[in-house]
C-alpha cells in the first residue's frame, strides 16, 4: 500500500535540507570523530546522510532500511580487507537511523545492538541535536567494535571518514 504522506514528504523536502541539519562544522566534527575511531578498533565506519529520497521509489514502497542496504553496497562499505565496515545511514525526510555492517562483523555483532545505538541517535535527533546524536553514535560504535575487533598494528584506513551527503 502506498504511503501518501511518506511520498509528499519526499517530494516537497528541499534537497538542501541537510545544510541546516549538518552545517559544515558538523561533518568536519564527524569526520574527526570517525577518523579517532578508527584508531580504536580494526572497522571501517562510512557515514552518510541523504535529504530524501527519489519520489517515485518511495512511492513504489522503496524503505530507508532498503535503501540503506543499496548504498552499503554503492558507497563500498562490504569491500574492505577484512569484511569489518559499518554504514551509518540517516535518511533525513523519515527521520530514521539504520546502521548496517558487514558480514565479518555480523558473525559477533547482533543487529540488536546496531539497532540500540541508531535508537539512541534518532533520540537526539527529535531533539534537534543532530551533532550530539551522531557523536554519541560514533561512540556507541566504536565501543561495539573495540570490544570484538580491537585495534591490530595494520590497521589501514579503508573509507573515506568524512560523512558523504547522498544526492539522488
Amino acid at each position: 500500500m502506498v504511503n501518501i504522506k511518506r511520498c509528499l514528504v519526499h517530494t516537497f523536502m528541499p534537497p538542501w535540507r541537510w545544510r541546516w541539519t549538518f552545517p559544515k562544522a558538523s561533518l568536519d566534527a564527524i569526520g574527526q570523530a570517525v577518523k579517532a575511531s578508527e584508531t580504536q578498533h580494526s572497522g571501517e565506519l562510512r557515514f552518510a546522510i541523504e535529504t530524501t529520497l527519489p519520489p517515485i521509489r518511495v512511492c513504489q514502497g522503496l524503505s530507508a532500511r532498503q535503501r540503506a542496504t543499496e548504498l552499503f553496497a554503492r558507497l563500498h562499505v562490504w569491500d574492505t580487507e577484512e569484511n569489518t565496515g559499518v554504514l551509518i545511514y540517516l535518511q533525513l525526510a523519515d527521520r530514521e537511523v539504520h546502521i548496517l555492517a558487514d558480514r565479518g562483523i555480523n558473525k559477533l555483532v547482533a543487529q540488536a545492538e546496531w539497532d540500540a545505538v541508531a535508537q539512541a541517535m534518532e533520540a537526539c535527533f527529535r531533539q534537534g541535536d543532530f551533532l550530539r546524536g551522531s557523536l554519541e553514535g560514533v561512540e556507541g560504535i566504536t565501543a561495539i567494535l573495540a570490544r570484538h575487533f580491537p585495534a591490530n598494528t595494520n590497521n589501514p584506513d579503508e573509507l573515506p571518514n568524512q560523512p558523504v551527503i547522498i544526492r539522488g
